[in-house]
């Protein structure tokens, strides 16, 4: 139940963001775009995360026949390849992280897809993947390439989230729009470019806290699952072994018995 209403308010906060005039409106306002950039590369990742989709597919799809490969064993080949490896290794996911915030934003390239809606569109997808492959190794549920450790996992968070709260303060301190896009909104909204600017960073900076805090509380609670399970495995084999303790004993005592008859 929780992973289904995980995943369903993951999927409605997209909607949200690009189904509604909110969407509009981020054509025009960069305090509006921030938010559905935020919304949707920091907080709707983790709520699809933890609905484990990957997990749902991989029971529901039937396996194929011997011999042959269906849905479900390309799925799993793909969790396991190298390709998957590559892109979930922090080498590469904290760079992508910090590269979608400022070789997009302090390029022509944000201009240039902000030219027409699909490329407004294309935009928030690669956001939603970006923020899907960085937090998956993090704190996805669904299995894949081998992951560190909890701690390690932590270090990860910790080490791509100040990036945001570095390029809010840049927009925040900005003395003149830094995005062209942007430099001229609609008489009708009655707002000032600079502003707004100021208002988008501010966004920026603050809205890096809430992923954080959620994640950590998810990994937090993954982490006591994962110790309650390994103890209660040791439980079990410790179980076994003194089974097979007090068998070995009860038959050297039968043997003691038969030979002193």
């Amino acid at each position: 139940m929780g992973r289904t209403i995980s995943y369903v308010i993951g999927v409605l906060t997209v909607g949200l963001v690009m189904c509604t005039k909110l969407n509009d409106y981020g054509m025009v306002m960069f305090s509006v775009h921030m938010v559905q950039h935020m919304v949707i590369s920091m907080l709707s990742p983790i709520l699809l995360l933890l609905g484990a989709p990957v997990t749902l597919a991989l029971r529901a799809l039937p396996p194929a026949p011997r011999g042959r490969k269906g849905p479900r064993e390309l799925l799993l080949m793909f969790l396991h390849s190298r390709y998957m490896k590559i892109i979930t290794h922090p080498a590469f996911t904290i760079p992508l992280f910090i590269a979608s915030l400022y070789a997009l934003y302090f390029t022509p390239i944000f201009d240039f897809l902000m030219g027409s809606k699909t490329g407004h569109i294309a935009m928030m997808v690669h956001f939603l993947a970006v923020g899907v492959v960085f937090f998956w190794p993090i704190m996805g549920v669904d299995p894949g390439p081998s992951r560190p450790g909890y701690l390690m996992r932590m270090l990860e968070l910790f080490a791509g989230m100040p990036f945001h709260a570095f390029f809010g303060i840049a927009l925040m301190m900005a003395s003149e729009p830094m995005v062209t896009t942007f430099k001229h909104p609609p008489a009708s909204l009655g707002i000032d470019a600079l502003s707004d600017q100021n208002a988008a960073g501010g966004i920026a900076w603050a809205f890096s806290e809430i992923p954080s805090v959620l994640v950590l509380i998810a990994l937090l609670f993954q982490w006591y699952g994962s110790e309650q399970r390994q103890a209660k495995r040791q439980d079990r084999a410790a179980d076994r072994d003194g089974d097979r303790e007090l068998e070995a004993y009860n038959a050297y005592l039968a043997s003691l018995n038969t030979r002193g008859s």
